[in-house]
């Protein structure tokens, strides 16, 4: 038996069936349609995703806290860690007394063109002006005991000219001292480079030159009077 064939169906806006032009104009114009809310869709996807994600990092930040970073309390523990390293530096690590309102930031060993420097990174308050300053302590040696060059040193100071020398704490002391560099954009307007037992000895920062003085003296002070290793 033959199978029956379904009429054409007629369409209410024409009134008549659809001729086979207009069947496939319908059908491109529905796929074209059906691309655009895909892609709207994707897009509002998308930004959910970001929205999202951006909501996790800001929740998994917790050292903002009420515009603060975390960081500007941070300190170590300097005497600690340099009791930790004074083993595999083979010597006694400067681990100089510092005023409470100075944050130690950092203070571990460093390797730099065949040196190896013991340093510490303090974030200070300078008292002239109550504004936040750096300081630095630097102990550098080389393995085989030769002095380090000058060339490293300069590098360390940012390449500055010494100014003239003292004696503080038992160390003679070689200055440096430019008080007209711009502290924002260098860690160095004052230094002092000495020696101890071989080692290069290296105070510098941005604070004033009579509270780096003080610094080099408890430097001085630590390396004479170890902490029990």
């Amino acid at each position: 038996m033959a199978k029956k064939q379904k009429p054409p169906v007629v369409v209410a806006e024409l009134g008549r069936p659809e001729t086979a032009a207009e069947t496939a104009a319908r059908k491109a114009n529905d796929s074209r349609l059906y691309r655009q809310r895909k892609t709207v869709n994707n897009l509002v996807f998308s930004l959910l995703v970001s929205l999202g994600l951006m909501v996790v990092i800001v929740l998994m930040a917790p050292g903002l806290v009420g515009g603060k970073s975390a960081f500007e309390d941070h300190s170590v523990d300097v005497a600690s860690l340099a009791v930790e390293a004074a083993p595999s530096a083979g010597r006694t690590l400067a681990a100089p007394a510092a005023p409470e309102s100075w944050k130690a930031k950092s203070a571990g060993l460093r390797q730099r063109d065949g040196v190896t420097s013991w340093q510490i990174d303090y974030t200070t308050v300078d008292e002239t002006t109550g504004h936040e300053a750096y300081a630095a302590v630097v102990q550098a040696f080389t393995a085989d005991g030769a002095p380090v060059e000058e060339k490293w040193v300069s590098q360390a100071l940012e390449q500055q000219s010494p100014t003239g020398a003292e004696q503080l704490g038992g160390i003679d002391w070689i200055v440096y001292e430019h008080p007209d560099r711009n502290p924002d954009s260098s860690n160095m307007l004052f230094g002092l480079q000495g020696e101890w037992q071989g080692d290069t000895i290296l105070v510098y920062g941005t604070d004033s030159p009579a509270t780096l003085r003080l610094l080099a003296a408890e430097v001085a002070d630590s390396l004479n009077t170890p902490k029990e290793q």
